[in-house]
């Protein structure tokens, strides 16, 4: 198994939109409209889904949303499925799916982060097909930071394609713009200066593979599954070694360093030539701040850990390619991650 790439997105192209965990609230959904008429301002044919329920916690019955999924991932028309957002038991649709079929279709990009991690993560893993941790629909319509792309952007390049993003030195310090007052929001609020840096020691960092990740909240509970077998990925697809980042939504310190050590000791982290571990809006506890639990998880790993980066929870959203080739460079003068679709 190679890694796949879908083919790029070009005007007239369907984009299919679907929950496969939370749905969207009755007082969201002008903001869901906002952000579906920006793909549309794109070129782009919108398919929205029936699984789009924010009464509760998932947007329809496990079945339905696998169905939906399913139905959306192996459509020929629709070119690139991307959630309004994640939520809390996308889990649930994972042996619901046909990985069989999904192997044997055309490959479709898949998009989103948080607990969208559950799914586009042994997408790529079980069936070769590059998927996006990035910004989900209802962060598209934010103008993209310099330095920044967003995942329209990706979806809508050729294989090959090298793209390089670079810290935009400024970030959102906390909490969430409310859609439900401001639907036409499109300025990130960035009031905290900050750029990447190495926790486990210091020296220039140049260093290549293979990119792997997601949410550690969300993929900790796949570790030890079927789902989450990271190193027959990379005896198969990154013998070389892969670029493995993490990111913590909301859980504390002593629980992410748990996640992180026995995501380690599953084989997680086995190819890591490098760390990437995003800024995150999680909270220290005591005696022990989140930067302190990656070290005693992950420190033993032996590896650069380079951290702060955007590719978590908080704002702006730095999009990385499942299956890409990636390379990381880290100096007192220069900080980059370029990706390769290759």
């Amino acid at each position: 198994m190679s890694v796949r790439y879908p083919r790029p997105l070009r005007p007239g192209d369907r984009v299919g939109i679907t929950s496969p965990s939370s749905g969207v609230d009755e007082k969201l959904r002008e903001r869901l409209h906002v952000a579906i008429r920006d793909v549309e301002a794109r070129g782009f044919e919108v398919v929205l889904g029936q699984c789009m329920d924010g009464s509760g916690h998932v947007s329809a019955p496990a079945a339905a949303r696998a169905d939906e999924l399913m139905s959306m991932l192996t459509d020929p028309e629709i070119r690139a499925v991307v959630p309004p957002w994640g939520g809390e038991l996308a889990i649930d649709v994972l042996p619901l799916l046909d990985w069989d079929r999904l192997r044997a279709a055309e490959p479709t990009w898949l998009v989103g982060f948080s607990d969208m991690s559950t799914v586009i993560t042994p997408l790529t893993l079980l069936t070769g097909a590059a998927s996006i941790h990035g910004n989900n629909l209802m962060d598209t319509p934010y103008r993209t930071p310099e330095g920044l792309v967003s995942w329209l952007d990706i979806v809508s390049a050729p294989r090959g394609h090298r793209f390089t993003q670079i810290p935009p030195g400024h970030h959102r310090s906390t909490g969430w713009d409310d859609f439900a007052a401001q639907p036409e929001v499109r300025e990130f609020t960035l009031d905290a200066p900050g750029t990447w840096t190495r926790l486990d020691g210091s020296g220039d960092v140049d260093v290549e593979g293979r990119l792997i990740g997601g949410c550690i909240e969300t993929l900790c509970n796949l570790t030890g599954t079927g789902y989450l077998d990271v190193s027959a990925f990379a005896r198969t697809e990154a013998r070389d070694g892969l670029l493995v980042y993490v990111e913590a939504g909301g859980d504390d310190a002593f629980t992410i360093c748990r996640n992180l050590h026995g995501m380690r000791l599953a084989g997680f982290f086995d190819a890591a030539n490098a760390v990437l571990v995003a800024r995150t809006p999680a909270p220290d506890s005591p005696s022990l701040s989140q930067h302190q639990a990656v070290l005693d998880a992950l420190g033993p790993l032996n590896v650069p850990i380079i951290a702060d980066m955007e590719c978590g929870h908080l704002p702006p959203y730095m999009p990385i390619v499942n299956g890409a080739h990636g390379r990381l460079v880290h100096t007192p003068t220069r900080s980059e991650l370029t990706q390769t679709l290759a």
